[in-house]
């Protein structure tokens, strides 16, 4: 299973949330794919209000605040 994490850098509220996502990722099996959004600019005009954001199959998981048990229940 593939999740991308949406993040960008300088963003204090992306390395928590790719904490959260890594405690998560000890709990059940899927790779991290990480995408700067300043890479992109149709990436940085869809996420740069909402970053981190995790995506699985096309649709958003979370975003913003990101917390192990929204997270571990949507990758289950």
């Amino acid at each position: 299973m593939n999740v991308k994490f949406f993040s960008r850098s300088n963003c204090e509220l992306c390395v928590e949330g790719l904490r959260t996502l890594k405690l998560v990722q000890e709990d059940i099996i899927f790779d991290i794919e990480i995408i700067d959004i300043e890479a992109d600019e149709v990436l940085h005009e869809k996420y740069m209000l909402m970053i981190p954001v995790v995506e699985k199959d096309g649709h958003i998981l979370q975003y913003g605040n990101l917390d192990y048990a929204t997270l571990a229940q949507a990758l289950l």
